[in-house]
């Protein structure tokens, strides 16, 4: 990737914005994606629920976060140990 000096902060908006229907838009997007499958991978359950309530909706929200994240912390806690066996 080239190196770009700006001298004021209008000069970065030129390289970085693309207007819809241009490829590299399309690209940027799927990259984007990517890392973000890649760096913080979450699986979301199929399906519709429904809530009687905001709150029990938020709870079910909050548990399947404390779950990624539990999952997220076994899967690093692994990596370690496979790495301090090595």
């Amino acid at each position: 990737m080239p190196i770009r000096k700006f001298r004021s902060i209008e000069e970065m908006d030129a390289y970085t914005w693309r207007v819809p229907g241009d490829p590299g838009l399309y690209r940027a997007m799927a990259f984007v994606w990517e890392l973000a499958r890649r760096t913080n991978p979450r699986r979301f359950t199929p399906g519709v629920y429904r809530y009687r309530s905001i709150e029990e909706m938020n709870q079910a929200d909050d548990a399947r976060l404390e779950e990624h994240i539990a999952g997220r912390t076994r899967t690093r806690r692994l990596a370690e140990d496979e790495d301090g066996r090595r």
